[in-house]
């Protein structure tokens, strides 16, 4: 049972880190679901309530991280609020379309797409708005993931 238990637990760990590719995966949500599975199967005693105060604060930080890289990103290269809101559905909608190659596509065309029909940009602007919202995605991967890998050390000095 303690090894189903583990199982489970490194699953969850691993879809949270998948959903770093994939935005439609909540990855948050599935570290919390791995920590909350050890509560279950073993004992929340080791889980304090510093440690949820701490994971909950990381979990703020990493909805932040993904908002803010984007944002920024966008805006530096000079893109508006119809660039950002194209990367954005780019991002969703890219995977389904070309899967894997989508995560980076999707974010860049919707970005161009928006800034180009709905900003009324020039195609150059509209391309350095791409590339903000591509560079802004890589920035939030990244970011998200070393958050992800601290709020996992996090958890094992707790249960150690």
């Amino acid at each position: 049972m303690e090894f189903l238990a583990w199982l489970l637990i490194i699953a969850c760990f691993i879809i949270a880190f998948i959903g770093l590719i994939y935005p439609i995966i909540p990855s948050v949500l599935f570290l919390l679901l791995g920590f909350i599975l050890y509560g279950l199967f073993f004992s929340f005693t080791e889980l304090s309530l510093g440690f949820w105060l701490i994971e909950i604060l990381f979990v703020i930080l990493l909805f932040l991280a993904d908002t803010i890289a984007n944002l920024i990103s966008v805006k530096k290269f000079g893109g508006t609020k119809a660039g950002l809101w194209g990367s954005t559905i780019g991002l969703l909608i890219g995977p389904f379309v070309i899967p894997f190659l989508g995560i980076l596509i999707g974010p860049f065309l919707g970005a161009v797409i928006g800034e180009f029909i709905f900003a009324r940009s020039n195609i150059y602007q509209a391309f350095r708005a791409g590339i903000g919202s591509l560079v802004g995605f890589l920035t939030s991967v990244a970011t998200k993931c070393v958050l992800q890998l601290v709020m996992i050390v996090i958890f094992i000095v707790a249960i150690v």
